[in-house]
């Protein structure tokens, strides 16, 4: 763990996961992923932003030896969550006259999860702050991106803001800036599809929020430090819009053929109306890749084989992941085949209690699709397309 220098007494500690594969045992991480703890050096106090995942905890501690920091006044905690909190204990132990600053709901989370005494604490609140001497703490409280605990500390005279998870991305490099911006910015579509587009409306709120700052850094938890925040500040305020890209995603499953030819024929026409299209097989689903294709979709359509009367427990999952990322999408749909009976259209849209989209006239077919299942499919395609038309 090499510290980097951000700017003129700012540095960041960065423990680099390179093989983890799985965030929370939930998430995919194809590119691995960073721990970004930061050192704030003032005149007269020392303060360190965030701390690392409680497995990188020795080299942490070994990093902080090794750069000779020999007092820390401060840990604030933005978010209680372990890969970021994980590691206070022990350097309270290192440094056992540091307070941890952090907010009430925070301090209640880590006192549940981590041996820290209650009068280690510091609470603090919207628009508080703390001297450092030629630096300055600020913090902002930026709820539910992702926890509701969650808040971002800004140094005003650095221009930068600590917005832990929030604006991240997981990505294991050793780039220390976000230089490469499109490589970035793919690893921040997966982060905020996955983790923060449940909570769209209160990343509008803090993107506004950071946005508001006269800001030459922003400096998440997981990732690259960004030198130019108006990157990702355009790309969250693209992502957490209202507004939906003319753009359809056909998660499916086919298991003899039926439901296959039925997403082919539906891709064709829909592709033929100007309309953007992306079918997804579903089994073996990559989760982080099918919620990045949510994000600007404005339409769902679900496809799917009937599997004991209901559908195939891979579009099922599709439709659960859907329902809890809640993305904008505004209509959707259900085609698929069945053999002799079932509700499958029903079952699915009972699985979308949260997406609040409107919903097209199905398209089921008994065995293969034939003419009349095509010319059910074109009218589909044209439902679809006269929505987005109308606005």
């Amino acid at each position: 763990m090499i510290p980097f220098k951000v700017t003129d007494g700012i540095d960041c500690f960065r423990a680099i996961d390179w093989d983890r594969e799985l965030f929370d045992e939930l998430v995919p991480l194809p590119e691995g992923t960073t721990y970004n703890a930061y050192l704030v050096t003032g005149s007269d106090k020392t303060a360190l932003i965030d701390t690392v995942y409680p497995p990188k905890t020795d080299e942490f501690i070994a990093a902080l030896r090794r750069a000779g920091v020999r007092r820390i006044d401060y840990i604030v905690a933005n978010h209680a969550e372990q890969d970021h909190s994980g590691s206070i204990p022990a350097v309270l132990e290192l440094f056992p006259d540091a307070r941890v600053v952090t907010n009430a709901k925070c301090k209640r989370f880590i006192m549940d999860t981590l041996p820290v005494a209650r009068d280690a604490f510091i609470t603090v609140g919207e628009g508080h702050s703390l001297p450092l001497g030629g630096r300055t703490l600020q913090f902002l409280m930026t709820p539910w991106v992702h926890w509701p605990d969650t808040m971002t500390t800004c140094v005003p005279e650095a221009k930068i803001a600590f917005t832990c998870d929030f604006l991240g991305a997981h990505l294991a490099t050793t780039e220390a800036f976000a230089d490469d911006e499109a490589r970035v910015e793919t690893a921040a579509k997966r982060y905020y599809a996955e983790i923060m587009m449940p909570y769209r409306g209160f990343s509008r709120e803090a993107v506004d929020k950071v946005g508001a700052l006269d800001l030459d850094f922003i400096a998440p938890s997981h990732g690259p430090v960004y030198a130019r925040p108006s990157f990702i500040l355009d790309l969250y305020r693209a992502w957490t819009a209202d507004e939906p890209k003319p753009y359809v995603v056909i998660p499916y499953v086919s298991m003899y053929e039926s439901t296959a030819r039925m997403v082919a024929y539906l891709t064709d026409r829909l592709i033929e109306r100007g309309l953007g299209v992306r079918p997804i097989n579903v089994v073996g689903l990559d989760t982080g890749d099918y919620a990045m294709s949510l994000v600007d979709a404005s339409t769902i359509v679900f496809a799917s084989p009937t599997v004991l009367s209901g559908p195939h427990p891979d579009v099922a999952y599709a439709a659960l992941l859907a329902n809890v990322l809640n993305p904008k999408a505004k209509y959707a749909a259900v085609v698929g085949s069945f053999g002799w009976e079932g509700n499958l259209p029903e079952i699915v849209r009972d699985m979308l209690p949260k997406l609040g989209a409107r919903f097209f006239e199905p398209v089921m077919v008994k065995g293969l699709p034939r003419e009349a299942a095509f010319a059910d499919l074109d009218r589909l395609a044209d439902d679809i397309a006269a929505a987005h038309a109308a606005g």
